[in-house]
């Protein structure tokens, strides 16, 4: 069982920072393509931020220049850094490691969920 385990949401007034963490087990994290994906209630999970296994990084425009994600090799974790929250980031936000390549067995998996809450 691979589990992503995620930590840092919290209550944070508009205008403030927030970072996530996501550890990943070092046996998948190296080839992984790494993203951050939210839910807020009512709404459908969307892709916030990813990072290919180079490093390679893509925002949701709603995020563009107020989040940054990076990955951690020698903690095999990724990170989200998220400033200048808005009330309308308020969401579950979720880890996923995923490879769809044709090396290895192609997988999917996903952290429990970690609830961000911005205030007005």
């Amino acid at each position: 069982q691979v589990q992503l385990v995620e930590s840092g949401g919290g209550l944070v007034q508009a205008g403030g920072s927030l970072r996530l963490s996501c550890a990943t087990p070092g046996s998948i994290f190296s080839i992984s393509h790494m993203g951050w994906h939210r839910q807020a209630p009512g709404n459908e999970r969307e892709l916030v931020a990813g990072i290919t296994s180079t490093g390679s990084a893509n925002y949701a425009d709603s995020v563009k220049g107020r989040f940054t994600i990076s990955r951690d090799s020698a903690e095999n974790t990724v990170y989200l850094q998220m400033n200048n929250l808005k009330p309308e980031d308020t969401a579950v936000y979720y880890c996923n490691a995923a490879y769809r390549g044709s090396f290895y067995r192609p997988y999917d998996y996903w952290g429990q969920g970690t609830q961000v809450t911005v205030s007005s």
